[in-house]
């Protein structure tokens, strides 16, 4: 608007000049200006028509360390070049994402693709595209947005957790030796030659070609199956910062162990006191996995209910055979008491103390209060790992039972 303005300004300058000396040198500035103001004009004016464009997006959703790939395409339909496009998408993902000036040809087509890195979780909004020209001179200017705006969610890092496994918490009752069954689960122990009624799912083919005869595989029932996550978010207990912080490293532990469990096949739940306390009921299958994962990238250490008041609420909902998994990297011992009955109850207990950025209070290796938690941990007999930055989750979340 400003150059418009200077623009008007000097134009009435030259033009009452000219009127009122008469002076040809005038005369030839006015007709040079038209010139040039109608010739931009009529160059931005149809600078985007007969011009389709569009865009391509990989994926609505990914993990942290995944790629998005975007596919642009610019068709020129028209007998004359299209000399100059900016073409680029608003977007709220970290970094933007990068623009590109290009010129066509007459009747041509360009497709390009950029590739975004995607490095941090949470929901985030790729607006519809946006195509602008203008003249040589910048005093013109045209744009025109292309296709709808959607939302692409970003899902917490997963880590492998190869040794990762739950506590036995005798589903049937306790059992000194694992029970055989008939039904198909994650614990195949060993083969036998085929009687008539085996399924076919359940032939074991190299152990067959091994023996030639047809082996089956036998099944015991598992010792434990649902699993509900308690992820401490309370603002009070939080630590460091970015990747290395207590909230980052938190969300991918519960994540990961939610993704091992959910391929097992067992039911998950999780309870969060973040900004709000959420809780998702127990449930299995791709369904299941979304609503977590969706939760997960949202949430922030941001909750204002310590985690004692938060299993005081919640134990009473596990029911005999589960699992309950407490990330945390609270110091305090209050919440250690009510997992201390969960035994008795015939439910499972593993609890990750997630520890702070080296440098931070909360993650010294000598730190006294996490050495007290520890040994508190010990006392009651609950399981726990410790997970911190810089090492791979699956070193550190490693199915030991005398870790403490």
């Amino acid at each position: 608007m400003i150059r418009r303005l200077e623009l008007l300004v000097l134009s009435a300058i030259v033009l009452v000049g000219a009127l009122s000396t008469g002076l040809p040198f005038l005369y030839y500035l006015v007709y040079l200006a038209l010139l040039v103001v109608g010739g931009s004009y009529l160059v931005t004016r149809f600078g985007l028509t007969d011009l389709e464009a569009g865009y391509g997006l990989s994926t609505l959703h990914g993990h942290v360390g995944d790629e998005l790939r975007l596919t642009y395409t610019l068709r020129n339909t028209a007998r004359l070049p299209k000399l100059w496009l900016e073409v680029h998408n608003p977007s709220s993902l970290p970094g933007g994402i990068p623009g590109r000036a290009v010129s066509l040809p007459p009747r041509a087509e360009r497709t390009w693709r950029v590739r975004m890195p995607l490095v941090r979780r949470g929901h985030y909004r790729v607006e519809p595209l946006v195509v602008r020209t203008g003249d040589p001179f910048g005093f013109f200017e045209a744009s025109a947005t292309v296709g709808q705006g959607v939302n692409v969610v970003v899902y917490p890092r997963i880590d492998p957790l190869p040794g990762w496994r739950l506590p036995a918490t005798g589903l049937e009752g306790s059992r000194a030796f694992p029970e055989r069954t008939l039904q198909a689960t994650p614990l195949a122990t060993t083969v036998r030659p085929w009687a008539p009624g085996d399924a076919m799912n359940r032939i074991h083919w190299k152990t067959t070609a091994r023996h030639g005869e047809i082996q089956v595989k036998e099944f015991e029932l598992e010792q434990t199956t649902d699993v509900w996550l308690f992820l401490d978010l309370d603002r009070a207990v939080q630590a460091g910062t970015g990747d290395d912080g207590t909230v980052e490293l938190g969300v991918r532990v519960a994540a990961s162990i939610a993704e091992r469990a959910l391929a097992e096949n067992r039911a998950v739940g999780i309870t969060v006191n973040a900004h709000r306390l959420t809780v998702i009921p127990a449930d299995r299958g791709p369904r299941q996995r979304s609503k977590i994962m969706q939760l997960l990238a949202a949430v922030d250490g941001d909750g204002e209910r310590p985690l004692a008041e938060v299993l005081v609420v919640g134990l009473p909902r596990l029911r005999r055979g589960m699992t309950a998994v407490v990330v945390t990297p609270s110091r305090e011992r209050s919440w250690i008491r009510p997992l201390a009955d969960l035994r008795g109850r015939g439910i499972g207990c593993v609890v990750v103390l997630v520890d702070g950025a080296a440098g931070d209070s909360g993650g010294a290796p000598d730190d006294p209060d996490l050495r007290a938690v520890r040994y508190a941990l010990a006392e009651h007999d609950l399981r726990h790992h410790l997970a911190r930055p810089g090492r791979p989750l699956g070193e550190q979340l490693v199915a030991v039972e005398a870790n403490r």
